[in-house]
């Protein structure tokens, strides 16, 4: 395929959302279309950036500038030489190890991953979720390369190359000596090499062999070895640039002066007029040519011209994609198709000896072993090859009973994993000036930013972020035409306890769950202020509900009593007269007459509800005297009276200043402030649930209301509640 058609699925994602494009290396199947991406799409009309290692920045220029120049002649090209000079600037280079944060919440660090020179693995932050993506990698040195890094952080999802499946290949020196062997046996019988490769990767490392090889056989100096690639005569000056970023062989070379890419007995061949003709009618040699699929170009070319002849040979020594003609001749048919269409018998020897760098599945699985990742997600590989590698994995998993699970997730298919990640806060500031006691509660201010979280002090929070906190008071205005006592009847109906007073302008004022105050500015007129908040918001919603549902003719019903005077026909009967207290009533003027009321009425209802468990009850005092005629022990009361349960021959007791349950028969204590706890959550009112904390909740309140009136300078506005 060539031109659009061989693009990936390009047009399913819209560019201009990516933030960032990370290039693990510089072969054509992962950054031929990078071009095109960024000046053919939207991409560029975002914020996203591009980024790869400097080693791979430098290979990549000239391998684009190549594919450029082929696709040209074919006639198809996806985009021009102005494209590519554009572009260029816009990628960002990167060393390993190097921790990059591209936006908010996102970084990545790269590792080395052998394969080829500059070749990286990424390692990925989002929020706190790690993703390794390995992109191609080895974890064998060569000649030349660092074997791939374990990164030191276990990643949750590892996204992994597949390329050989469950296939295991030779060891290093096994495979050196094998391709050696079939290099001097052909030349021995009088025939051509025929090595297909890629201009950069595996033939630097190839060449690094045959030059020592032919270095230790003085019976092979007279040999041609040719490397056939202009490109790869451009891109010996990055090899020679990039030696720190290589194996330490290849560095202590480097510090004794002997450069190993100079090489001795391989030279380029210049690629002249009807040079493959020539090549192919001298004497025996060796060529390295492009490209490794033997699709088209150099290698196509002498392929045709040598394979009718059986003295000649092809070492096919890297991958081949399924469709190829590097792949087709590994089966060693009798006939091949030329470019023209006309059949070429084949008489050469054909041998696949794999210098691929890509792991096979011992390394494989080896290295998804050591990373340790929770999900694997499987890809760069055939169908078949990447179905049996899942398989592999997943009977290794549960043959050690691992909840690890295995993904091969087809082109454009969404893959959706669910996690459970920890997000931990730091305490800074006054709120951890001292070392917080074992499972004790720390209250303060969370403060995210990039997915990063801090506790602090409200108080510290200009100091150590640069942020200003408000406070908004809202004020909403109700139009009445009821009286006051009938808010409060209401009010203490619904919320049970309440704080009731005035303000420094004489004005009656009732705080509701130490949240809303409600404030009677005339006699048609209601003011409700609030601090707004979650909570606050939600009292002051159902406190208006309230209010406005007063007006109703059952409130009229429930608290008005009878008389004998007429109203005339324009006037609404309301007499405000308090005649039952609420169960929760509120302290009300000096002498707070409903308080001790309530307290009696909740603590008989309290009684009721034990004796419809527990039958009969009594007060229980510590003096008091049982049926056994011993007297009744502090422990068992507490420092003050009590209700005394029995149940058959046991007997229990509730303080009622502490409302701790006691007594020597655990069933029974624990049944007994079972039905306690219910009856006091009965009972109880809003009020009396609704705050907890070692902090007031009015002081809180009261805080952010003097915080308003200082900002405001509206003094009046903010009085402190005056409790009578």
């Amino acid at each position: 395929m060539t031109g659009i058609a061989s693009l990936p699925f390009v047009d399913e994602l819209d560019w201009s959302t990516v933030d960032a494009l990370l290039i693990t290396h510089f072969h054509l199947d992962h950054a031929a279309s990078l071009t095109y991406i960024m000046e053919k799409t939207n991409f560029k009309d975002g914020n996203g950036k591009v980024y790869m290692t400097h080693a791979t920045k430098a290979v990549y220029k000239f391998m684009m500038q190549d594919f450029i120049r082929m696709s040209s002649a074919s006639g198809d090209p996806l985009f021009s030489a102005l494209d590519l000079s554009l572009s260029l600037p816009n990628i960002i280079p990167v060393s390993a190890h190097q921790q990059i944060t591209p936006c908010p919440g996102v970084s990545f660090t790269p590792y080395h991953a052998g394969h080829v020179l500059g070749a990286c693995m990424f390692l990925i932050d989002i929020a706190g979720l790690k993703i390794l993506y390995t992109g191609d990698y080895s974890r064998e040195e060569d000649r030349h390369l660092v074997k791939a890094e374990v990164p030191p952080l276990r990643p949750d999802v590892l996204i992994i190359e597949s390329t050989y499946g469950v296939q295991s290949l030779e060891g290093r020196p096994e495979k050196e000596e094998m391709f050696t062997s079939e290099v001097h046996a052909i030349i021995k019988r009088g025939g051509h090499v025929l090595l297909p490769v890629f201009a950069m990767g595996r033939a630097q490392e190839l060449l690094l062999i045959l030059d020592e090889y032919w270095d230790q056989h003085p019976d092979l100096h007279n040999v041609p070895v040719y490397y056939a690639s202009s490109l790869a005569k451009k891109c010996m000056t990055v090899y020679q640039t990039y030696i720190h970023t290589m194996n330490a062989n290849i560095r202590g070379r480097f510090e004794r002066r002997d450069n190993p890419f100079v090489f001795k007995y391989i030279s380029n061949l210049p690629h002249s007029r009807n040079w493959e003709k020539k090549v192919a009618s001298g004497p025996p040699c060796v060529v390295l040519a492009s490209p490794g699929f033997l699709h088209t170009g150099p290698s196509r070319e002498l392929l045709e011209l040598w394979a009718p002849d059986a003295r000649n040979g092809l070492i096919i020594t890297g991958y081949s994609v399924e469709g190829t003609m590097a792949r087709d001749i590994m089966n060693e048919p009798d006939e091949i198709t030329s470019l023209k269409g006309t059949q070429i018998p084949r008489r050469l020897s054909v041998r696949y000896i794999s210098f691929s760098a890509h792991v096979d599945y011992s390394q494989n699985a080896e290295f998804i072993d050591l990373v340790s990742a929770k999900h694997i997600v499987l890809v760069h590989g055939e169908q078949t090859a990447m179905g049996r590698l899942r398989d592999a994995l997943q009977l290794k998993y549960k043959d050690r009973d691992e909840d690890v699970k295995v993904h091969t997730p087809r082109n454009l298919e969404t893959l959706e994993l669910t996690f459970r990640g920890e997000r931990i806060a730091k305490a800074i500031g006054s709120i951890a000036a001292e070392p917080p006691a074992p499972n004790s509660v720390l209250s303060g201010l969370l403060v995210a930013k990039d997915y990063s979280y801090t506790l602090l002090d409200p108080k510290d929070l200009k100091e150590f972020t640069g942020l200003s906190s408000s406070d908004l008071l809202q004020k909403v205005k109700i139009a009445i035409d009821y009286g006051w006592e009938l808010v409060r009847w209401h009010l203490e109906g619904m919320y049970g306890s309440i704080l009731e007073g005035r303000d420094k302008s004489g004005a009656l004022i009732m705080r509701v769950l130490e949240a809303v105050d409600v404030k009677m500015i005339s006699q048609t007129e209601l003011v409700l202020e609030w601090v707004a908040s979650a909570s606050n918001d939600m009292v002051a919603d159902s406190v208006i509900a309230v209010l406005m549902g007063i007006d109703s003719p059952a409130s009229v019903k429930l608290t008005t009593t009878p008389h004998s005077h007429d109203h005339g026909a324009d006037t609404k009967a309301k007499v405000m007269k308090y005649t039952q207290p609420h169960v929760h009533a509120s302290k009300k003027g000096p002498g707070g007459q409903f308080a001790e009321e309530a307290a009696v009425l909740r603590l008989e209802r309290i009684v009721t509800f034990l004796e419809a468990h527990f039958g009969d009850v009594q007060l229980a005092t510590p003096d008091m005297k049982v049926d056994d005629g011993d007297a009744m022990s502090l422990a068992h009361v507490g420092n003050g009276p009590g209700i005394l349960v029995k149940l058959d021959e046991h007997q229990a007791t509730i303080g009622l200043v502490d409302m701790i349950v006691r007594s020597d028969n655990e069933p029974l204590r624990k049944r007994v402030e079972s039905v306690l706890q219910i009856a006091l959550a009965t009972t109880g009112g809003l009020a009396d649930q609704f705050f907890s904390g070692d902090r007031h909740p009015m002081q809180d309140y009261d805080d952010a209301k003097a915080a308003i009136a200082e900002q405001s300078n509206e003094g009046d506005v903010m009085d402190e509640v005056a409790i009578q």
